[in-house]
């Protein structure tokens, strides 16, 4: 699969479906790469009739890096960040697509919308926020993301992840032990860079604040968040919602930071709805 060539920056990405079908773009959290959106995932979508993207967000990945192991300030802010989400729409050749970001992720799309609103055709905002309130933010200060990151081999990477995920008795929506572990090893292999996770982090603590600039988006938009979510409030995707008109809000009882399996069939019809809303009004 291809890197953009738009420019020197290259952003990595792949491709299922029907290319004559209308295009989801799959953008994922601060650290994760691509596969973090599992291929059954993208087959629901595919099976709904899209054009399935999935890309690694520069810095991790096989994607751009914008420095080195002692380099924790790429340079750059989240603005450029959703200029990559362009870059790629413009080597796929598509005037237009749909975006769907997860955490970080929803920061780029929202970033996108804003600053390119004619590329956008719709919008999932899935366990994201809107800027740095502290009401938002559960996880503390991240001190430990400011500094230079130590380095592991894969074997401690594919063993912390694997103590880590554990399914916690009771859980309505149960880790995925064996897939967190596999994705765990499969990132290290694809580009193991842990200062790239700190540059993005680097760029989110400079990010411009978007609550009041989102209440100017007309696209459809799908605001997603769970309620039991420890790392960011879901009063971030109320107030979202709020701001977007007509926009569709779900928080889900028991639902943490990321999506569960168990609620992928929601998930995905909420995302195809608001995509086919998005194609009707693009005309």
């Amino acid at each position: 699969m291809p890197h953009t060539s738009t420019d020197d920056i290259g952003i990595y990405y792949d491709v299922v479906g029907d290319p004559a079908d209308p295009v989801i773009v799959l953008i994922a959290g601060g650290g994760a790469q691509l596969i973090a959106w599992r291929p059954e995932f993208c087959a629901l979508l595919v099976a709904e009739g899209f054009r399935v993207v999935r890309m690694d967000n520069r810095d991790v990945g096989m994607s751009h890096r914008f420095g080195g192991p002692e380099d924790i300030d790429g340079g750059y802010g989240l603005a450029d960040m959703g200029d990559d989400v362009v870059r790629v729409l413009d080597d796929l050749g598509v005037a237009g697509g749909h975006l769907v970001g997860h955490s970080m992720g929803g920061m780029m799309a929202q970033m996108t919308a804003l600053e390119h609103p004619e590329r956008v055709r719709s919008l999932g905002l899935l366990s994201t926020i809107p800027g740095q309130a502290p009401r938002y933010i559960l996880h503390g200060e991240r001190e430990e993301w400011t500094v230079v990151p130590p380095r592991f081999t894969r074997e401690q990477v594919v063993g912390y992840m694997a103590s880590i995920a554990q399914p916690v008795p009771g859980a309505r929506y149960p880790a995925d032990t064996e897939w967190e572990v596999w994705a765990a090893g499969e990132a290290y292999d694809r580009g193991y860079a842990p200062d790239g996770m700190i540059r993005q982090w680097t760029a989110l603590l400079r990010a411009p604040e978007r609550l009041e600039r989102l209440r100017g988006v007309t696209v459809p938009t799908l605001v997603l968040h769970g309620r039991d979510d420890d790392v960011l409030h879901w009063c971030a995707a109320v107030e979202i919602a709020e701001a977007i008109p007509g926009a569709e809000l779900q928080v889900h009882a028991d639902m943490g930071h990321l999506l569960p399996r168990g609620l992928w069939p929601e998930i995905v019809a909420g995302i195809a709805r608001t995509a086919r809303r998005g194609e009707e009004l693009a005309g």
